[in-house]
């Protein structure tokens, strides 16, 4: 039997599509899925089967590579040493791997000693942003919740039946959650989000249904690891930050983009970071008087008739509106002009179709028409991916 890691609290208990079991059971059931010797390629497709191999790789002290793939058997070599690869959604392009040291991830892992935590695992147990929950529940002796290939309504009834106190996910996955809860009620005293840009309208409606909660929204990615915190209800981050380092990272903006030097990035750097540590991060910002707001992704801009628009700065706007509750804009190939812009809309109940047009027309008034979505659809929700994010490749 693979000994408790050090890093697992004692008192750490995991529900698993409603069993629930300490480490002693769940390590024992999932060792057969842990490469022997430890080490290497395992589907990460649970939490228990991700904390057996990390336990059993930090043993061994070998690399191990968490995959998201359905069949993982990839041709990899473990590097030499302890470290942790983990592969990205390629949400706007194609996955990567990237190689984390163990102590560097858990650098930014949060619990502290709230009593009877129960966290809900809304992302992917292989994900960045999925380890971080399952880490911290691990490490502060928490109850995680879990329901291996559910939908979001799949973790509702979840989150219903184990009265969660502590969530996790991307805006799309809370906008969808809420739909999917109604008029329940849960016991939430943590709601944290991350993994997408952070909308006004989405941190109220969040802190009027849970006023008792903490409200945080965070900053991490594969590449960088996790950066920063917000925890003032307001969308983006102070432009102050990029003044002075923030939990030990420093920030900066080029052309742009938003760029981090950080002590929790991924091992090498792949040539994405240069010569003095600053590592690109992809992500398009702006400023705002006092706020430095998320604009889409630079990989994300599509060319419609040679005006360069964000699909994610427009469906912002579109968030926005009164009479919206979500909404997708999407890239889809035009022969005359490259690309067009389309949206999906989920109007709110009772609101009827020409008002919820009529608002669309009103927030995207003045952008510029390549801005405008040219068809829009309104429906009943919008599909979401198993990051618990929107699909955004151009096309998609």
């Amino acid at each position: 039997m693979l000994d408790r890691p050090s890093w697992l609290h004692p008192s750490f208990r995991l529900i698993e599509g409603g069993d629930g079991s300490g480490w002693t059971e769940f390590a024992w059931s999932d060792l057969a899925s842990v490469p022997s010797p430890p080490g290497g390629v395992v589907r990460a497709d649970r939490a228990s089967r991700v904390l057996a191999a990390l336990a059993a790789a930090e043993r061994a002290g070998v690399g191990l590579l968490l995959s998201r793939r359905d069949d993982p058997s990839v041709d990899w070599t473990p590097p030499p040493g302890f470290s942790v690869t983990l592969e990205t959604s390629g949400t706007t392009g194609a996955p990567k791997r990237v190689r984390h040291d163990f102590e560097r991830l858990r650098g930014r892992v949060r619990g502290g000693t709230d009593q009877g935590a129960r966290w809900l695992l809304a992302y992917e147990a292989g994900a960045f942003a999925g380890l971080q929950v399952i880490l911290t529940a691990a490490s502060t002796g928490a109850v995680l919740v879990s329901a291996p290939g559910g939908g979001v309504a799949d973790l509702a009834q979840a989150a219903r039946r184990h009265a969660v106190t502590h969530v996790s996910g991307t805006p799309s996955f809370w906008r969808a959650f809420l739909m999917a809860l109604g008029s329940d009620a849960l016991p939430l005293t943590s709601i944290t989000l991350g993994g997408e840009a952070v909308d006004q309208p989405l941190l109220d409606r969040l802190a009027d249904q849970f006023p008792a909660a903490r409200l945080r929204h965070i900053y991490a990615s594969t590449e960088a690891g996790a950066l920063f915190a917000v925890a003032d209800k307001r969308a983006g981050f102070p432009a102050a930050w990029l003044e002075r380092d923030v939990d030990g990272v420093a920030l900066r903006v080029r052309d742009g983009v938003l760029e981090t030097r950080s002590p929790r990035a991924m091992i090498g750097g792949g040539g994405a970071v240069d010569a003095d540590g600053w590592l690109s991060t992809g992500d398009l910002v702006e400023r705002r008087g006092d706020r430095m707001l998320f604009a889409g992704r630079l990989d994300g801009l599509v060319n419609v008739g040679g005006v360069k628009v964000s699909p994610e700065a427009v469906e912002q706007r579109l968030l926005a509106a009164p009479g919206v509750v979500d909404a997708l804009v999407a890239a889809q190939p035009n022969p005359i002009t490259g690309f067009l812009l389309t949206a999906l809309v989920v109007p709110e109940t009772g609101v009827d179709e020409a008002t919820v047009r009529a608002a669309i027309r009103g927030a995207t008034a003045d952008l510029v028409p390549a801005a405008r979505p040219r068809v829009i659809t309104l429906t009943d929700r919008i599909p979401l991916g198993v990051t618990g994010k929107k699909g955004r490749k151009a096309g998609s």
